[in-house]
């Protein structure tokens, strides 16, 4: 199937464009040791992008070449890419936080020849197996000065500069490694024309953005949604990118950076509301009636537009705590998002509401890494909450039937156009089973399409199971919603082949511990994990919440609570922050079990 690869075909003409148009302007935002931002230009991005790439090619490195990074997001991750492109090799990110083993599997399998590190600690894990990676020639150090340094690479670049090359669409650009919550990473190929269709398509759907937009990052570069839908997008308009301190700084990050998008995951749309509501309801009086009857003037303005009607008091009720309220909430996002986009899971459909209504506009989009990542997007012109938007240009999304259950409306989601990858790394098998013999990709998720061409997300196919009474669940769509309950830090379903589902529990201890004060009671944490008056309150809250939501069948029955949540650290959670399910069975198995005792 031909598709169409407008300009910029390549992410090296990508650069090299917004850099010659944009030279003087911002482009990334780093905090200094006093909290202040200080930013670079493009164009002083551009000249140390160019010392990089000559620097690389007296390494040696060429194009199918393999370059690599361990570090967050920061100026020289970027250097570091476009660098890597313009000589026409690959480029592999991994985290930080990330176990050395998974560094040693990645930078083996994908035949990493040179390798940036951001600190001296990186480089030594690394050190500690690189005989076990005979492909690794030097392992460069971006914090540093002196031999073996990036500092030092970009200086004899600079004495020995060569001209950038320009890929073909079909050339690999990344290698981006999913998160393995089943066995080995798999090395998702995406070439230069996978990105530059997705953020040129995605990008259309939002006339707002340009050279004064600005974002917050948040999402690692390390994955394809972070890279697409802000770094190069963001190029592309000429805007530019604060880089976040840590989650514990993110409100003051936000009023010093001042984005006006913000590409960010639901949670954090979630933590931010339960928040809000948390305040208001401690607060009390005349701040949380102001704020209550802003909520529902705004949610009755919004249903009257939706009939064609206003009403004079509604809308005054609504300017009254829009300017003493809803201003105040949109001057801690930093007074400028005009944007919002969200992907991961599906925004639940009140809370996108309410900040709809309040002025912070929030779209749900659907993607995969194997789609780098865009497949639908809501967007202003087209937004229908509680789905996850249309196609975007060249894509085309079609619903499998045939292994699902007969009465079902929905079905496997299969995804084609210029943004599905060219395959998994050393893995023809594992690409056979995801790709159909005409192009298409197997995405593994359940969903439907509407008479409109909106998509809905129902559910993964491969985390589905059936009870002992061959009804089928969908674990992720009741773990989201009872993870809104602001008594709740983490949740997971199990049961299946059992009579009923039970379900694990990790509290949220700073709500907690403020209710044990309010109550008189300890506030240890492993006390209040195993204080029967509050599971007993926490599960019939849970209950209530999931009725007319979800069939009793689904609604768990038991509950396990736990202390530890899952992390990272614990081997629970990937990267993206998804559940590992069977890390987690691995340590609760038994747990677990005997609450069917």
């Amino acid at each position: 199937m031909a598709y169409r690869y407008d300009h910029p075909n390549n992410l090296v003409a990508l650069i090299e464009d917004s850099v010659e148009k944009f030279s003087e302007n911002p482009l990334f935002g780093t905090k200094n040791p006093a909290g202040d931002y200080e930013w670079v230009t493009y164009g002083q991005v551009g000249r140390r992008i160019d010392d990089l790439r000559g620097g690389l090619a007296r390494m040696g490195v060429k194009k199918g070449d393999a370059v690599g990074i361990i570090a967050d997001n920061r100026t020289e991750w970027a250097i570091c890419a476009f660098a890597a492109y313009g000589l026409g090799a690959r480029y592999i990110p991994m985290y930080e936080k990330e176990l050395p083993q998974i560094w040693r599997y990645i930078i083996k399998d994908g035949n990493v020849r040179m390798l940036f590190v951001a600190t001296p600690e990186i480089r030594e894990r690394v050190n500690a197996f690189i005989q076990e990676t005979p492909d690794l020639e030097n392992v460069l150090l971006i914090d540093g000065q002196g031999e073996n340094t990036m500092a030092a690479l970009e200086a004899i670049g600079r004495t020995h500069p060569i001209p950038a090359i320009h890929p073909d669409p079909g050339d690999i650009a990344v290698l981006i490694y999913t998160s393995g919550t089943t066995g080995d990473p798999k090395g998702v190929l995406l070439s230069h024309g996978n990105f530059t269709t997705n953020f040129q398509a995605g990008g259309a759907l939002y006339p707002e953005l340009g050279p004064d937009s600005r974002s917050l990052c948040i999402l690692p570069w390390a994955h394809s949604f972070g890279q697409t839908a802000e770094l190069y997008n963001l190029i592309h308009f000429g805007g530019s990118m604060g880089f976040m301190g840590d989650v514990t700084t993110l409100a003051e990050d936000m009023g010093k950076v001042r984005p006006k998008l913000l590409v960010a995951v639901p949670r954090v749309f979630n933590k931010i509301y339960d928040g809000l509501w948390a305040k208001m309801n401690e607060t009390g009086g005349l701040a949380r009636k102001l704020f209550v009857m802003g909520v529902e003037s705004a949610r009755q303005r919004r249903e009257l537009a939706e009939m064609g009607q206003s009403s004079f008091m509604v809308n005054l009720k609504f300017r009254l705590a829009d300017r003493i309220v809803f201003q105040k909430i949109r001057n801690r996002f930093g007074g400028r998002l005009t944007t919002a986009i969200t992907g991961s899971a599906t925004m639940n459909v009140e809370i996108g509401h309410f900040f709809n209504d309040i002025g912070i506009p929030v779209y749900d989009c659907y993607g995969l890494t194997e789609t780098t990542p865009a497949v639908t997007m809501n967007c202003p012109a087209a937004h229908r909450p509680g789905s996850v938007g249309r196609p975007i240009d060249q894509v085309r999304v079609e619903i499998d039937r045939l292994f699902l259950e007969e009465d079902a409306d929905d079905g496997e989601i299969i995804v084609y156009g210029p943004n599905v990858m060219k395959g998994y790394n050393n893995k023809p098998d594992a690409t056979r089973e995801v790709m159909t013999t005409d192009g298409g990709f197997r995405t593994g998720d359940r969903g439907r399409l509407d008479a409109d061409g909106y998509l809905y997300i129902t559910g993964r196919i491969k985390e589905q199971y059936k009870l002992e009474n061959g009804k089928y669940v969908f674990p992720t769509a009741l773990e989201e919603e009872i993870r809104l309950l602001p008594w709740v830090e983490n949740a997971m379903i199990y049961g299946e082949g059992k009579p009923y589902n039970v379900c694990m529990i990790v509290p949220d201890f700073v709500v907690l511990q403020k209710h044990a004060r309010d109550n008189q009671r300890p506030e240890d944490p492993d006390q209040l994990v195993a204080d029967s008056a509050i599971q007993e309150m926490i599960e019939s809250e849970i209950t209530a919440f999931l009725k007319g939501k979800f069939g009793g069948y689904e609604i768990p029955k038991k509950f396990l609570w736990v202390r530890e949540d899952f992390s990272l650290e614990n081997g629970t959670l990937t990267q993206t922050m998804k559940l590992k399910r069977r890390s987690v069975l691995e340590q609760y198995q038994d747990q677990l079990d005997a609450l069917y005792a």
